[in-house]
């Protein structure tokens, strides 16, 4: 039995520098990545910040400032969201940017409803 041998092509490249973008969001995906073996950490400050300082926006906002239901289902959607990425085991990146997505979030409800 004759054997088939094959030969693999090689593609000569050109040498050169795979230049690297500096920009806020690799910056982020860097910090996120030095981050993870803090995972559990991340996920209970997670956790504890959207209880204590998100949960209570929605009251503020419709009590006070006449703010719409819709504030409530965006906090409490941002606040499972956040619970089940951490409970159900996604990565650090994933934890790290919807706790970042609901800081941010809230913020601008309160600059909008508030100002």
């Amino acid at each position: 039995m004759a054997t088939l041998t094959t030969q693999h092509a090689q593609w000569t490249t050109q040498e050169g520098k795979k230049e690297q973008e500096s920009n806020l969001w690799n910056k982020w995906l860097a910090f996120a990545d030095s981050q993870a073996s803090k995972k559990t950490m991340w996920f209970m400050v997670a956790l504890m910040g959207q209880g204590v300082l998100f949960l209570p926006i929605p009251a503020l906002l419709m009590y006070y400032f006449d703010a719409p239901i819709y504030v409530l289902a965006i906090t409490l959607g941002l606040f499972f969201a956040n619970f089940i990425a951490g409970m159900g085991g996604s990565n650090i990146r994933t934890t790290l940017s919807l706790f970042a997505l609901s800081i941010i979030t809230h913020l601008i409800m309160l600059l909008v409803f508030i100002l």
